[in-house]
């Protein structure tokens, strides 16, 4: 039987969905479905008034509702906590690299540090059937906001961060090592006084970088003076106001390592704007060999992290665990590198008998 005449050509042909195909074509949306998808089983007669349809109705197939009845999107989810720090948008460029190679698109998400945004790119990672999620959690003591991919069987590793109890691949660096080894050239060039801007202690790099400041205090045997240690929040306010408190101590420190670069700028303004001389007021190493570390006058020693090694292991991890899905689960661990310049100098004893 042909079309009804009842069943006339839509005046607006722009966004025509598969039931106007349908009513159109005088057939089911789901002899529609079958001929889109080539599933076979439809007479040759249904098949052409189908596509003559399609055709006169200029209808386009809703792709992203096509890859979630598919079940496979080619897109992998990234959370990153701000796409704004130089360190996380290198690693975002570097898994993009290899994921594209491989046929896969990213779906991009900024937390902002905070759960609330942690969660509602998930759940929009859900809604779009990602394949799977590379992310820096929020909060390590929180891992509520994954629940849904896990139960959803969404393959993830972890970047940066301690991933809390999630059993996850993960891509991490030697922070307490790194940090320890900063405080240890500190110290074997004769300071004692040696200050901290610390980060938030619901992220773990920011517990292990201040369990590594304390080790090399202990191992020098010199006492944890609490004034020394003022939280930063990884934010560059957040740097500002510890140097600030560090420097107004009645002892001040000779000597500062701060934990990520935000705060190593808001400490290095605070150094600028009260014209304290860097190295001969204050030494100072920071974290993440950025552009400007180096371009500084002085040029400010760092703590360099393989931001885009990061990347690329995070991405290898990701093609792997979609390859294997029952394969054990990969835990890599990256070392960051001491990158010593002119912002640091000899203590005000200067120890030579054990040089780095």
């Amino acid at each position: 039987m042909g079309r009804s005449a009842s069943r006339s050509k839509p005046s607006q042909l722009i966004g025509a969905t598969m039931k106007d195909v349908a009513a159109y074509a005088g057939v089911s949306t789901a002899t529609v479905s079958r001929v889109l998808s080539a599933q076979g089983g439809v007479r040759k007669e249904l098949e052409l008034r189908v596509r003559e349809a399609i055709q006169e109705l200029n209808y386009r197939p809703n792709q992203s509702a096509r890859r979630l009845r598919a079940r496979k999107s080619k897109i992998i989810g990234v959370l990153v906590p701000d796409i704004q720090i130089p360190f996380f948008a290198t690693i975002v460029v570097e898994i993009d690299k290899v994921l594209q190679k491989a046929g896969y698109l990213l779906l991009l998400g900024n937390t902002n540090d905070a759960l609330a945004g942690e969660q509602a790119h998930i759940d929009i990672f859900l809604s779009e059937e990602v394949s799977g999620v590379i992310f820096a959690p929020a909060d390590f003591f929180d891992m509520s906001n994954y629940a849904g991919l896990i139960k959803a069987g969404v393959p993830m590793v972890a970047i940066d961060r301690v991933p809390g109890d999630l059993k996850v691949d993960t891509v991490q660096v030697e922070n307490q090592h790194a940090a320890a080894l900063a405080v240890r050239h500190f110290i074997e060039e004769g300071h004692s006084r040696i200050g901290f801007v610390a980060g938030p202690r619901r992220i773990s790099t920011s517990t292990e970088r201040q369990a590594g400041y304390e080790q090399a205090l202990k191992e020098a045997g010199i006492a944890l003076d609490p004034d020394l240690v003022q939280q930063g929040g990884y934010i560059i306010e957040g740097g500002y106001q510890a140097m600030r408190r560090l420097m107004d101590l009645p002892d001040r420190p000779s000597a500062v390592l701060t934990s990520n670069n935000l705060m190593t700028l808001g400490a290095l303004r605070y150094i600028h704007e009260k014209a304290y001389n860097i190295p001969q007021d204050i030494s100072i190493i920071g974290y993440d060999d950025l552009a400007w570390a180096s371009a500084l006058k002085p040029p400010l020693s760092v703590i360099a992290q393989p931001e885009n090694e990061i990347g690329l292991m995070a991405a290898r991890l990701m093609l792997d665990r979609l390859s294997n899905p029952d394969s054990f689960t990969r835990h890599v661990t990256l070392e960051a590198q001491l990158i010593l310049r002119s912002s640091c100098r000899c203590g005000r004893e200067p120890n030579r008998t054990n040089p780095l």
